[in-house]
């Protein structure tokens, strides 16, 4: 199932690439909704391309349909993101830690905008191979990604209002 999620930020397309590959604030990726854990599991950098894999948790409630097939405990995965920091263009692959055969997905986000304001561009596929409810948990997903995506525009925001806060004060 294809989607598309459009973040509208506050902020500098710059000062948000850096905020998506700062290891504190996706640290706190885990506050957002569903979420239950976000590890920073690699980053390395080369000149302006960053590559990062970070594991998260998924946690909200399933229907007994998914939890006949799906344990919840293991529903996480590794995002790996290839961050361009000078084309602000991020390829994110899913990797699933468990289930690798029943669940396929991955996204662009693209990052524009001016001296104050910043639309970043969510589009991908999720794909869920299980007979039955795959649609339906593709779209569970979804909906996931589009509220914590809602969600994340707060936190982001608020981590930058805070590093803005710390630098006056040095």
């Amino acid at each position: 199932m294809d989607f598309e999620i459009i973040q509208d930020i506050s902020a500098t397309v710059d000062a948000v690439d850096r905020t998506l590959i700062d290891p504190g604030f996706l640290v706190l990726m885990a506050e957002l909704p569903k979420l239950g854990a976000a590890t920073v599991l690699d980053q390395r950098r080369d000149d302006d391309l960053m590559v990062q894999d970070v594991r998260y948790l998924f946690q909200a409630e399933l229907s007994r349909a998914v939890t006949r097939v799906v344990d919840p405990k293991l529903l996480t995965w590794v995002e790996r993101s290839t961050c361009n920091l000078t084309t602000h263009v991020t390829e994110c692959e899913i990797r699933p830690d468990h289930y690798d055969g029943l669940l396929a997905g991955g996204y662009r986000s693209t990052i524009v905008g001016g001296p104050t304001a910043t639309r970043r561009t969510l589009t991908g596929e999720i794909k869920v191979r299980m007979p039955l409810v795959g649609g339906k948990v593709e779209r569970a997903i979804i909906g996931g990604l589009e509220e914590n995506a809602m969600a994340q525009i707060g936190l982001i925001e608020t981590w930058l209002t805070g590093a803005a806060e710390a630098t006056e004060t040095e």
